[in-house]
């Protein structure tokens, strides 16, 4: 078996986390003091951390987004947003991730006047300071919402679309999926695809595969974020695997919200030997208390991936990145080269 302390030396990506689900206790603490906000409920970081193990019996994807409650109202101001963007990359650099794409929605943030733009532009420009100071690479995911009025979401796909190529690399659709059709969000996706931004979308975590249908042959999503619903019909694994559609998986999150009853009963093994791209993100580094590092080493020792498919799913955090090819084959080589033995001067390594 592999253990923990080669995991966290491995370089690695991350390709699904929250911007506002990763705040640092501390930092939640210093924000409310600053605003005046009284969404804690604790005084403390050894308070907030124990108020936070409520997380674990959410007991659905409700009940897990209704802890956002306590991060969104402090983070509308651009310091604010900066700072929580400049900390979650560099958390990011600590644990050796090299390549990071924090998504997040604009719409949440402009409760106390911010623009949608004015917004945007704190958190690309706390990503760029941590790129000037750490050995980290990042891009920026917008996401439309769920469960908001679906006229927000083309509003976000024409800031999406402005700043592509400037720090934005991709669009999402997230929230709940039940009760809210991905296609009515189809002129958002339509325009940013118009436009060459890629897609992906939350789709077959907490509803089953007409979910998945819809983000992929609605909006056109090339990556799934969750997607493990996409074993309970064939004819979707089949078209998941032989277009290498790869999957966002996040096994921590998926058990607080009960979409799967534990870790030993995560489908991410039997997805895995069915020969689907899988990649392994946190979600929400706050709420589900992990790292890349723990979701590995959990998706080893505890959801049952070998040896090698854990080395192939940090790899895959590489080649399914959201960048041009030259610079995401550089990435690959580098991981292959350093995950498993394979020379990074290989151009076709």
């Amino acid at each position: 078996m592999l253990t923990r302390d080669e995991i966290a030396a491995w370089p690695k990506a991350e390709l699904h986390v929250h911007l506002d689900g990763s705040l640092r206790p501390a930092t939640m603490l210093d924000l409310e003091r600053e605003s005046g906000l009284h969404v804690l409920k604790a005084d403390s970081v050894e308070a907030i951390e124990q108020a936070l193990t409520g997380v674990d019996d959410a007991g659905s994807l409700e009940g897990y987004l209704a802890w956002f409650r306590l991060t969104i109202p402090l983070l509308q101001t651009t310091e604010a947003l900066s700072r929580a963007a400049f900390e979650l990359a560099e958390d990011a650099a600590r644990e050796h991730i090299t390549y990071l794409e924090v998504r997040y929605s604009p719409l949440l943030h402009v409760e106390k006047g911010l623009t949608l733009e004015g917004v945007n532009e704190a958190v690309l420009e706390g990503l760029r300071a941590a790129e000037r100071v750490y050995p980290i690479r990042t891009g920026l995911i917008l996401c439309a919402v769920r469960g908001l009025p679906v006229e927000d979401s083309p509003r976000l796909a024409r800031l999406a679309v402005a700043h592509h190529n400037r720090g934005v690399v991709a669009f999402d659709l997230a929230g709940p999926e039940a009760g809210f059709p991905a296609r009515d969000h189809l002129a958002a996706f339509r325009m940013v695809r118009d436009h060459g931004l890629p897609v992906t979308v939350h789709a077959g975590e907490s509803f089953g595969p007409a979910s998945v249908r819809q983000a992929l042959f609605d909006l056109g999503a090339q990556r799934l974020g969750h997607g493990i619903r996409v074993l309970e019909d064939e004819d979707l694994l089949r078209y998941v695997v032989g277009h290498r559609v790869p999957l966002e998986i996040c096994p921590t999150s998926n058990v607080q919200t009960r979409v799967v009853p534990s870790f030993e009963a995560h489908p991410i093994k039997a997805l895995a030997d069915a020969g689907v791209a899988v990649t392994i993100s946190t979600d929400n580094r706050l709420f589900s208390r992990t790292t890349v590092t723990d979701e590995l080493w959990l998706a080893h020792t505890r959801c049952g991936l070998t040896e090698f498919q854990v080395r192939d799913a940090a790899v895959n955090g590489f080649r399914h990145a959201f960048l041009p090819t030259e610079p995401r084959d550089r990435l690959v080589r580098a991981a292959e080269a350093a995950i498993f033995g394979l020379s990074a001067s290989t151009p076709d390594s």
